[in-house]
């Protein structure tokens, strides 16, 4: 079903043809994971909600898989928080960003960003440094799906805390992200929507969450889990998939 979406909005021209390479990689990466959601991840999801519930000026980055394959759960979880929405194109052109940003308002975004950007990200090269003043650019958390290594080290360098959402954990931008959430893409944003919602009554656990977080020790955890799940393949006695997975599937059908 993902796939075809993908190759719907290629032909809408919303997505470009790299990225229907970069989804090959992300699937290949879900089903060592069991395509369900790790205890590791889950952990992450929670810690990434906390950070953009205390943010002054949260902003989520959108780019064509991201919109193709989950506008709506952007735009939830942009209300959710409340945060801004800016698209962010490598293969940029204004007619792609347009169609982007109709896309995201069929699905109940207002105000998306992106079309008239007014600064640029230092250090990057390409297109991807266009930034708007009012969104990525004075963003103090910034969500980051489906993110290019060297624009998520040029946000951290920035000062930002950067939530990443990316299956693989090998990647620079899983390396380099302050919170990297190894997940695949609406599973992670609907699961940081469900946590946004919890801890907004809590603000003193939120700011627990926040604290007791330890990037490293959470990547180990995913390693651990990848391991345990590479044994169990190995012996022919995988699990199988998880609730979360389960639960994904039905509100997709």
């Amino acid at each position: 079903m993902r796939r075809e979406q993908l190759v719907r909005a290629w032909k809408a021209g919303i997505v470009v043809p790299e990225g229907l390479i970069a989804q090959g990689r992300g699937e290949a990466w879900d089903y060592l994971f069991g395509e369900g959601t790790s205890a590791p991840a889950l952990v992450a999801e929670r810690v990434a909600a906390a950070y953009l519930l205390s943010a002054k000026r949260p902003v989520i980055s959108v780019n064509g898989n991201v919109a193709a394959l989950a506008g709506r759960d952007v735009v939830q979880l942009a209300k959710a928080i409340p945060a801004r929405i800016e698209v962010n194109l490598f293969h940029r052109s204004d007619d792609r960003v347009r169609k982007i940003v109709r896309l995201l308002e069929r699905s109940g975004a207002e105000d998306v960003l992106g079309l008239r950007p007014n600064a640029r990200i230092p250090g990057l090269d390409s297109k991807r440094a266009l930034s708007h003043r009012e969104g990525i650019f004075a963003a103090d958390v910034v969500v980051v799906p489906l993110e290019d290594g060297d624009r998520t080290e040029s946000l951290v360098r920035m000062n930002k805390t950067v939530i990443a959402i990316d299956l693989n954990p090998l990647s620079r931008t899983s390396q380099r992200a302050t919170i990297p959430v190894v997940d695949e893409l609406t599973r992670g944003l609907r699961n940081i929507e469900k946590f946004v919602n919890e801890l907004k009554s809590d603000p003193v656990d939120a700011a627990r969450v926040r604290r007791s977080y330890r990037k490293d020790g959470n990547l180990r955890a995913v390693f651990s889990f990848l391991q345990w799940r590479l044994d169990r393949l190995r012996r022919g006695s995988a699990p199988r998939p998880t609730r979360t997975r389960e639960r994904t599937s039905k509100r997709k059908a």
